[in-house]
């Protein structure tokens, strides 16, 4: 189990000096388009696109992690150990999320315009509209709620998998591949049927990590004097965010960083103490050391069970 905790080191280690590479053979880029493979809207019955939905998340996952198996069965440990640090890299987005928030900073010094064209990437909302303080909102809520889907997420599932059965891996790719469905086909739109399950399994996947990060954030907050704002916006504002777990992690961030996430005419999460602007380095601080703690305690599971 220690070899785990020299894994999810040197994972972590990796994705902060790489970053998420773009590339057409990136494995998320691969399971993307193996998705859009079969993933078409309208081109089922509309009878038999939640069934689809189901065998097309079981395919997705089993051919995304069969590579990963054969590794670990069969591969000596001197490739196996440096194969799984570089693939639990690629499943985490931690320093790719801070780039994505940075990318919109660096465009909103060029005006509301070019801040609409990058904000545009993090997303799915009209951007033609929004302010300057809008379009932040877009940037760092994103970075709120993929806390949980990009690294909290990754780090725990594996863990346990490497807890349970030596493959900690497997458990990082499962989640990975699972959330990539999520997002491609978890919408209310014309691919709600066909996105059904992903989205179902998504909300499962992500449901425990979710609330361990909320425990995190807390804990990060009491340290800073501020988790009674924190708990406050917490209690008040979490379900107004659609989903079982995104609310969390944005309402503590925005309740502890004293700022406000806002989707126009959709919801308002926290009080605006300070503006994004303002707040968007404690914003970003705050996902940092959320993950150290998190990935701190993932190891010291490994080491010690």
């Amino acid at each position: 189990m220690a070899i785990g905790a020299v894994i999810l080191f040197f994972g972590l280690v990796i994705d902060r000096l790489i970053g998420d590479p773009r590339s057409n053979v990136h494995p998320v880029a691969l399971i993307g388009r193996f998705i859009d493979l079969w993933g078409r809207t309208n081109f089922y019955s509309p009878r038999t696109e939640r069934f689809i939905g189901i065998v097309g998340w079981i395919l997705t996952v089993g051919i995304a992690i069969l590579p990963c198996l054969l590794v670990l069965l069969y591969a000596p440990w001197y490739i196996s150990l440096p194969f799984s640090a570089i693939v639990l890299a690629f499943c985490i987005g931690w320093r790719s999320l801070e780039e994505h928030v940075k990318a919109v900073e660096t465009a909103l010094e060029q005006g509301e315009e070019e801040g609409r064209k990058a904000v545009r990437y993090l997303v799915s909302r009209d951007t033609k509209t929004l302010s300057f303080e809008q379009i932040r909102s877009g940037a760092y809520e994103s970075a709120a709620e993929n806390l949980v889907d990009s690294i909290i997420a990754p780090i725990f599932w594996f863990v346990v998998f490497e807890l349970l059965f030596g493959m900690g891996i497997i458990g990082a790719v499962l989640f990975r591949s699972a959330n990539t469905m999520d997002a491609m086909l978890g919408y209310k739109d014309e691919r709600i049927r066909l996105g059904w399950f992903p989205a179902r399994m998504d909300d499962i996947l992500a449901f425990i990590p979710a609330r361990i990060t909320g425990a995190v954030l807390l804990l990060i907050f009491l340290l800073k004097g501020r988790i009674k704002q924190a708990w406050y916006i917490f209690k008040h504002d979490r379900k107004l965010r659609p989903g079982f777990n995104g609310g969390i992690p944005m309402s503590l961030i925005a309740g502890g960083c004293g700022v406000m996430f806002e989707k126009s005419g959709v919801y308002q999460i926290g009080y605006p103490e300070q503006t994004l602007a303002e707040g968007g380095k404690m914003i970003i601080r705050t996902i940092q050391w959320c993950t150290v703690i998190c990935a701190a305690i993932g190891m010291l599971l490994l080491i010690f069970i």
